[in-house]
C-alpha cells in the first residue's frame, strides 16, 4: 500500500506579517510550524512531503527545509506557483499580478503526486489527530477516484483572543458527507459567551460546536485532472469578465465536482486546536502554545535530533 502524500501550500509572500512566516522559528530550538506538521505527518504515516513555493524565495527556502532536516523519515520534492503556470493556449493578463489562489497552488502537485494527498497551509498548526485522522481516511481510498475529505475542526478550538476571524462553516449531512461551506466573517466570543458572526444583515449567533474549515483537504489524485478543466473555465470567464484579483480557490473547486457528480467529500473530525499566524502580533502567543504542548509531552524539545 502506498503511503499518502502531504502537499504544503508555501507560496505566499505573507505581506500582513512582514517577513516569510512560513519559516519562522516558534519553537524551542528555531522550529517553524512546518516542522511540526512534517513531524505529525511521519507519524501518521504519510511518505512524502511537497512544498508548493515560488522561485523568488526558492534558495531561502530549501536551506531552511533541506531533505536531510527530517533524517530521511520522508521524501521531500519542491514545486513551483508562479503566474504563468497555465493551462497551454493560455496567458497571463497584463494587469494581473495578484497570485491565481489556492487551488492553482495545488495543481502545481501534479506532476509529482500519483497517491491520495493531503492538502495544507504552511502556517497553520493542525495538531497531531488531524493529521491521523486524514492519513488514515486517505490510505482507505487509494485506487479510488472522487473520494475526497475534509477535517472538520470545532469552531471554538480555532478562536482567537485577540480579535474576530473568518472560518468556512460546514453543513455536514448525517452520513458525514459535505454539503457546502459558507464563508462566515467576523467570529468571535463576547462577554456573555456566545459566538458571533456578523454579515451585511448585522450579527447572528453561531454555534460552537460547528464544524469548520481550516483548510486541510484530502483528495484522490483524479483532483488534479478535474482541477485543471475547472481552472480553464474559471480563466476563460476571467478573460470575459476581467477581474485581475479573481482567485481560484479550493472550496469553489470542490464545490464544482460535488455538483457535478464527480466527487463525495467526507467531513472528518478530531480534537486538535488550531492556531496560527497572520499578523506578528500572533507570534507570541504561538510561541507560547508550543512551548505548552513541549512542556506537556506532545512533541519532543528538539524535533530533529
Amino acid at each position: 500500500m502506498a503511503k499518502p502524500t502531504l502537499l504544503v501550500l508555501a507560496a505566499g509572500m505573507a505581506s500582513r506579517y512582514g517577513s516569510l512566516k512560513q519559516m519562522d522559528g516558534v519553537g524551542p530550538n528555531g522550529e517553524a510550524i512546518i516542522d511540526y506538521s512534517i513531524y505529525d505527518a511521519i507519524r501518521a504515516g504519510f511518505g512524502k512531503v511537497v512544498f508548493v513555493i515560488r522561485h523568488l524565495f526558492e534558495e531561502q527556502f530549501k536551506a531552511a527545509f533541506p531533505a536531510e532536516r527530517f533524517g530521511g523519515q520522508i521524501e521531500v520534492e519542491f514545486v513551483f506557483q508562479e503566474l504563468d503556470c497555465l493551462p497551454e493556449g493560455y496567458s497571463v493578463p497584463e494587469d494581473r499580478v495578484k497570485p491565481w489562489g489556492t487551488n492553482h497552488a495545488v495543481m502545481m502537485g501534479a506532476s509529482v503526486i500519483d497517491s491520495p494527498f493531503a492538502v495544507i497551509n504552511a502556517d497553520d498548526f493542525y495538531g497531531k489527530s488531524a493529521f491521523q485522522s486524514i492519513a488514515d481516511y486517505l490510505r482507505s481510498v487509494e485506487g479510488e477516484e472522487g473520494k475526497y475529505a475534509l477535517v472538520g475542526y470545532c469552531l471554538k478550538n480555532t478562536l482567537s483572543e485577540f480579535g474576530t476571524v473568518s472560518r468556512g462553516a460546514c453543513s455536514v449531512a448525517d452520513d458525514g458527507a459535505l454539503l457546502n461551506v459558507v464563508e462566515r466573517t467576523a467570529i468571535k466570543r463576547e462577554a456573555d459567551g456566545i459566538v458571533y458572526y456578523e454579515d451585511e444583515e448585522g450579527k447572528h449567533p453561531i454555534d460552537e460546536n460547528t464544524p469548520v474549515s481550516m483548510n486541510m483537504w484530502g483528495f484522490t489524485p483524479d483532483y488534479f485532472t478535474n482541477s485543471e478543466e475547472l481552472f480553464k473555465a474559471f480563466l476563460d470567464n476571467n478573460k470575459a469578465n476581467p477581474n485581475p484579483k479573481a482567485e481560484y480557490y479550493i472550496p469553489w473547486a470542490v464545490e464544482q465536482m460535488m455538483n457535478s457528480g464527480k466527487a463525495t467529500t467526507q467531513v472528518l473530525s478530531c480534537d486538535s486546536h488550531w492556531f496560527g499566524v497572520t499578523y506578528q502580533q500572533d507570534r507570541p502567543d504561538v510561541v507560547a502554545k508550543i512551548n505548552a504542548l513541549v512542556e506537556a509531552g506532545e512533541y519532543p524539545e528538539k524535533l530533529w535530533k
